[in-house]
């Protein structure tokens, strides 16, 4: 399983505004959960909020990748905003994050889950495709570039 198999379109924002972390959080719950309801958006947020209070999931340079698993039949779903101004997100380098990728998995999804956090850290390590990202000019850009660069990796 890769990105590119669990991240849709509707799932992608572009010059997203949001005021803080928390808020932040709760919008990419509300992307992950979908169509699923509000108690779905409830445990996905509350998944990605307590990997949160174990330690900041930003990774330094403005990129953050909050996760989590959550419980029941979700399937491992990925969303992913550009933000309009940069939030705080307690990264270890103290620079504000507007490139976001959240991931949300079952519980059971162990050995899955660290393949795609590394799979996400690879892609997002690299400055140039960070930049693409920064540049692109809407959602529908976002990802195409992603989905590029993603299946760009998987060949190497």
């Amino acid at each position: 399983m890769q990105l590119t198999d669990i991240l849709a379109r509707d799932r992608i924002g572009a010059d997203v505004r949001v005021s803080s972390k928390k808020r932040l959080l709760e919008l990419l719950a509300s992307l992950l959960a979908g169509d699923l309801g509000g108690a779905v958006e409830r445990a996905i947020f509350d998944a990605l909020d307590a990997r949160e209070h174990l330690g900041s999931t930003g990774l330094g340079r403005g990129v953050a990748i909050p996760h989590g698993r959550v419980g029941g039949n979700l399937p491992p779903t990925a969303a992913f905003v550009r933000l309009r101004s940069p939030v705080d997100f307690d990264a270890p380098d103290d620079e504000a994050v507007d490139l976001v990728l959240a991931l949300v998995v079952p519980d059971h999804f162990t050995d899955q889950h660290l393949t795609l956090l590394a799979e996400v850290a690879e892609l997002f390590s690299h400055t140039e495709i960070c930049a693409e990202l920064r540049a692109a000019g809407d959602a529908q850009q976002l990802f195409e570039r992603i989905s590029r660069r993603t299946l760009q990796f998987s060949e190497v």
